[in-house]
């Protein structure tokens, strides 16, 4: 894991980048008179990345465009500069670079030595001569004199929950069944002090939990359900956070089965969800924020083998509804169910499903935003919005009319678990809607869990989405629950 530590003064011997607006030229006492030269030349032709090679080290200029100083886009924009550098610093393989400016603000800096540090991921687990993956950089020292040790950790915990929650949704389906993602999220869990309970088969059917045992009557491998909490004794909420995540380890679409191409090369990635939501978690515990969350991961695969749940079952669900399930790939919505329905024990507040549902929410939106939509306050959905701003990981709100619950009536069950052709997504919220005992939100991140080409800081594979988005909106909550 990459280091990130702060500076008030730069180190000669160490690289440099410096992060410059575009109207701006750095100062000239960081350059000799040829190369200040040679940097303005370039910068007359618009380059916008300038390598100066020193005979030990390197200085990388970048200039980013000119902006309102800390809007979230151009924040975002630091971000992807620090992608960029961070392969000309990869070339030099630099251990220790160094991140200032003349002209930018501190949180500039800060964003700019994030992207770098997402960037430099890599997923090396099952290559037998993986040094040539491996990032050489193990250090991100920011100077600037207004900077605290403190800011510098929280971004560096963050950011190791992002590579975490790679990690995760990375590990392919023959390392990582549900029993494993339980006992995976159990070990994140210890590290960061939070408690953990796995449910194992037995127990899920002692509770009844319809949906997850259904989905999971065609695999040879156990389903699991894993409770995380983090309880701090200074917690400021008087109810939990609630965060539920889709732990779909594989889905082939069960009887319903997937057609090919590529409908299920990557359906690795469909326990992004529960990654998502247990290295949130992660962050809130290991950066201490005082408010008390919850984190629910149902778990299986949905293979058409066995006894496989087909379409014309009906389920009865963990709350006692009856499901007719019309279509077998619709798997995730009735796991979550049952997840979203145990929550009420613990009489949430609020409750944030995140799950790779629907490929209609990805078709509406692409690669650039999730699909939100939920019975939560109105304030408390323009904050989570905001977080997404904050966070580059934004979000288009979709309505829950009562109409789209028509979509759902069956003739024979309390409901069906998909509706017709149209409007997938927001079915599929609707769904979930019937069996949240509080105000929720559903948060599909189809679209945006798992790249199949590299993007900026985010790479190739799983993208660790909605981690730093659900972290900034707890510790938003956490600070308003403080100031009251």
């Amino acid at each position: 894991m990459i280091k990130i530590k702060t500076s008030e003064v730069l180190q000669k011997k160490l690289p440099l980048v410096l992060l410059e607006k575009k109207e701006k030229m750095p100062e000239a006492s960081f350059f000799s008179k040829e190369e200040y030269q040679y940097l303005k030349q370039m910068k007359e032709k618009d380059e916008k990345t300038i390598v100066i090679n020193r005979y030990t080290n390197f200085v990388i200029v970048h200039f980013v465009n000119k902006s309102t100083d800390d809007s979230y886009a151009f924040l975002e924009e630091c971000r992807k500069a620090g992608a960029r550098v961070n392969e000309t610093i990869s070339r030099h393989s630099a251990e220790v670079v160094q991140v200032s400016s003349s002209s930018c603000s501190p949180q500039a800096l800060m964003a700019c030595a994030e992207g770098l540090s997402l960037a430099s991921y890599r997923f090396t687990r099952y290559l037998t001569t993986n040094e040539k993956k491996k990032t050489s950089l193990k250090e991100i020292v920011v100077v600037h004199k207004s900077l605290q040790k403190k800011e510098a950790i929280e971004v560096q915990t963050l950011i190791e929950a992002v590579y975490k929650a790679r990690d995760l949704v990375n590990e392919p389906a023959n390392h990582l069944n549900a029993v494993q993602l339980a006992h995976a999220l159990a070990s994140l869990c210890k590290e960061a002090g939070c408690k953990t309970e796995i449910l194992n088969k037995k127990q899920i059917e002692s509770l009844r939990m319809g949906g997850l045992l259904a989905v999971n009557r065609g695999s040879v491998d156990p389903p699991s359900f894993t409770i995380m909490e983090w309880k701090p004794a200074q917690k400021v909420n008087k109810q939990p956070l609630v965060l539920v995540g889709k732990g779909l380890v594989y889905d082939t679409g069960g009887l319903s089965l997937k057609p090919t191409q590529d409908s299920m090369d990557y359906m690795k990635s469909d326990m992004a969800g529960a990654a998502a939501v247990a290295c949130a978690l992660y962050a809130i515990a290991m950066n201490r924020l005082p408010i008390h969350v919850i984190a629910l991961v149902p778990s299986t695969d949905n293979r058409p083998g066995f006894n496989a749940y087909a379409p014309g079952d009906i389920i009865r669900m963990y709350n006692g509804m009856t499901v007719e399930n019309m279509n077998s790939d619709a798997e995730g919505r009735m796991i979550l169910a049952d997840a979203i329905a145990y929550a009420k024990k613990y009489n949430p507040e609020l409750l944030i499903n995140v799950a790779t549902l629907t490929g209609s929410a990805s078709m509406a939106v692409g690669p650039y935003a999730m699909v939100a939509m939920g019975t939560a306050d109105r304030k408390v959905m323009d904050r989570l919005k905001e977080c997404g701003e904050k966070t580059w990981e934004r979000m288009v709100e979709f309505p829950l009319w009562d109409e789209y619950g028509e979509m759902l009536k069956s003739d024979i069950a309390d409901l069906r678990n998909i509706g017709g052709r149209s409007a997938g997504a927001i079915v599929g919220g609707k769904f979930l809607e019937k069996f949240a005992p509080c105000p929720f939100i559903h948060l599909d991140i189809a679209g945006i869990a798992f790249n199949k080409t590299a993007e900026g800081y985010k790479p190739k594979g799983g993208t660790g989405a909605c981690v730093r988005l659900l972290y900034h909106f707890a510790r938003q909550l956490a600070d308003q629950y403080k100031n009251k």
